[in-house]
């Protein structure tokens, strides 16, 4: 559906309401273009805007049915550019992944939403912004890519939280394995990677003057925009090779700790079997054996058993088993 549809001429958002029949004449007025927002339209719903800015059907293909890698692709004289948008669950502690396809054109922009993506903040903080509006469409295309961008900040620092509390985990005294926790969190950190590192070339693309659309002037915005995200995918790459080294640790722990348990469970046994065959060799009741006679033979036997075993508790403690 038609979220907003809006002319825009001089810096200025014109005053009341713009039907979409009417949209393409207005963008054709000096100085001015529309921005049209919709959120997840169906194919007769964007049939009308397809035919009123002859939109290539390719395009409009990816705009409807979404799920698209973030990229930039020329139709003709139209950018069409794609977006990847992330919001971090509290309750799942996973990542919403929204979406934002644009068409730019000399005259319009027209944006199409998926899924937890919000752009009504966007355009007022926009519209607040003459001296950028007075700049085209380009620069409404720069707003969205900006909080796009600016929006993965907040997802890479619970990202952080939640390797740091795996982490911290993995050393800990608790002998609970991380291990499902840590690819929980890699699986993540991947999806991310595929949303943040295919953008960052088409950013720099808008930002060093491959596509003729873009102003020299909103380069420069579009160049911070790239620094910006080059930060971030360096972070990305980052968490995921200290998750890697994280559940290369965790699994040694774990193997440790087995290591350990068996050395106890040896210890103990061993303990146990100095006893075991004392007492099996006495069971035989031999007539030949003279200490079965003797008045101090059973004390003598319970107290070699004990000897026997304290010596072997203690061997084994130092040797660090116990």
């Amino acid at each position: 559906m038609i979220v907003d549809c809006a002319v825009y001429e001089q810096g200025q958002r014109r005053e009341g309401r713009l039907e979409l029949e009417n949209a393409h004449e207005a963008a054709q007025e000096e100085g001015a273009f529309v921005w049209i927002g919709l959120f997840e339209p169906s194919a007769e719903e964007f049939d009308a805007v397809r035919v009123e800015f002859e939109l290539h059907e390719l395009a409009v293909e990816d705009a409807i049915e979404a799920h698209q890698r973030p990229k930039i692709e020329v139709y003709g004289d139209v950018l069409f550019v794609v977006l990847k948008t992330t919001r971090w669950n509290d309750e799942r502690h996973a990542i919403d992944f929204g979406e934002i396809l644009a068409f730019l054109g000399d005259d319009f922009l027209i944006t199409v939403r998926h899924g937890e993506t919000e752009l009504h903040e966007v355009r007022q903080r926009l519209e607040e912004r003459r001296d950028l509006l007075s700049q085209g469409p380009a620069a409404a295309l720069y707003a969205i890519v900006d909080r796009v961008v600016d929006d993965y900040a907040p997802v890479l620092d619970q990202l952080d939280a939640e390797i740091r509390d795996a982490e911290a985990e993995v050393f800990s005294p608790s002998r609970r394995s991380q291990v499902q926790r840590i690819y929980e969190i890699k699986r993540e950190v991947l999806h991310l990677d595929g949303v943040v590192g295919p953008l960052v070339d088409p950013v720099d693309d808008l930002a060093t003057g491959r596509h003729e659309r873009i102003p020299a002037e909103l380069r420069t915005y579009f160049r911070d925009v790239y620094d910006h995200l080059a930060r971030l995918a360096s972070h990305v790459e980052g968490y995921r090779e200290l998750l890697t080294n994280v559940l290369t640790a965790n699994l040694t722990q774990v193997s440790i700790r087995q290591n350990e348990d068996v050395r106890k469970i040896s210890a103990w046994a061993a303990m146990i079997a100095v006893p075991t065959l004392i007492t099996g060799v006495y069971g035989m009741n031999f007539d030949q054996m003279p200490e079965l006679g003797w008045r101090f033979g059973y004390p003598a036997a319970i107290g070699l058993m004990a000897l026997v075993s304290l010596a072997l508790y203690r061997y084994f403690h130092k040797v660090g088993w116990l």
